[in-house]
């Protein structure tokens, strides 16, 4: 099995450098993997100053986006980003892009949102853009939404043939993507914040069941490179709750999963969920070592660096 890696969240909105230095170097003592950040117009920092500032005052600590819409910047110029990031610190990128989903940003500045096959399919195109801007020499590409010509990029990233790739979905289209594509495949709910009812969200994707035929879609998808994955995921499912009793907190949350959907979910599918983390610290370090042992996932990303600390500690790269 692989050994654990714990990615933490390096800011929550627009912190000042001063807090971004501390969050840092104190992910780095506790044993952290990395630290990483999604890349959003609204309530935040852009990703690459950030990313290159806890670079900067750190010595292990890997960086990474999760993760950056295609559709924000033209692919060619991520890589250069992304390359940049990578030999500034000494190797120590993790690249995660995606198809965009935050359909408010999109309209605040007039981007047109398409329709998910759009999007995907455009990210395809990205990722083939990005690999090539990587790989030494020119290259060309000619695709439905991008045209590359002759193009030698630069700098060329330390990590070689490219910095680990992660792209995550909840869907089969874009985690069959991710098997084919990715180093690092980030399992997600279909859930979309704040509106469960949307035919967009499904509730029952934050189940162990729902997770098991995600993977199932990875694994054909990957084929014979599927060992070779790292698997992660994400408290999506509300924010971590280090408790004693966490059977009543896992109650409230089913019950307003069912009040928003119909779908009839249980407290225990909340508890077992590989999205949600409620319970003790020794009951989530059992919880960590139960997906890994049953699914195979070995990398989470968790939004409050100190609450899994003691976990942290215990498990990270073992």
């Amino acid at each position: 099995m692989r050994p654990f890696r714990f990615l933490g969240l390096a800011a929550d909105g627009a912190v000042d450098g001063a807090a971004l230095i501390a969050t840092a170097r104190r992910a780095e003592s506790i044993g952290y993997s990395g630290l990483v950040l999604p890349d959003h117009l609204i309530g935040q920092h852009a990703p690459a100053p950030v990313l290159a500032t806890v670079a900067a005052v750190t010595e292990r600590l890997r960086i990474g986006t999760f993760v950056s819409n295609v559709d924000l910047r033209h692919p060619a110029v991520l890589a250069q980003d992304f390359a940049s990031l990578d030999v500034l610190s000494g190797g120590r990128l993790q690249i995660g892009i995606g198809a965009g989903w935050n359909r408010p940003e999109y309209d605040a500045i007039g981007l047109r949102f398409d329709r998910p096959a759009v999007r995907t399919a455009r990210l395809a195109e990205a990722i083939t853009v990005l690999k090539g801007c990587f790989a030494d020499g020119p290259f060309s590409f000619a695709g439905e939404h991008y045209t590359i010509t002759d193009y030698d990029a630069g700098p060329k990233p330390v990590q070689r043939p490219h910095p680990p790739l992660f792209v995550g979905g909840g869907g089969r289209r874009t985690l069959t993507l991710a098997g084919q594509q990715a180093d690092i495949v980030g399992l997600a709910p279909r859930l979309l914040p704040g509106d469960q009812t949307s035919p967009a969200s499904d509730p029952r994707s934050i189940t162990v069941a729902a997770t098991e035929e995600k993977i199932g879609w990875v694994r054909a998808a990957a084929g014979d490179r599927f060992a070779d994955l790292e698997l992660n995921t994400y408290p999506s499912g509300g924010p971590i709750l280090i408790t004693d009793n966490a059977r009543p907190e896992a109650e409230r949350r089913a019950d307003r999963l069912r009040q928003r959907s119909g779908y009839e979910i249980s407290a225990d599918d909340v508890l077992a969920s590989p999205h949600i983390y409620i319970g003790s610290l020794s009951g989530l370090t059992e919880k960590f070592l139960e997906l890994r042992e049953r699914l195979g996932i070995s990398c989470f990303m968790v939004d409050d660096i100190d609450a899994l600390a003691p976990v942290v500690e215990s498990l990270a790269g073992g």
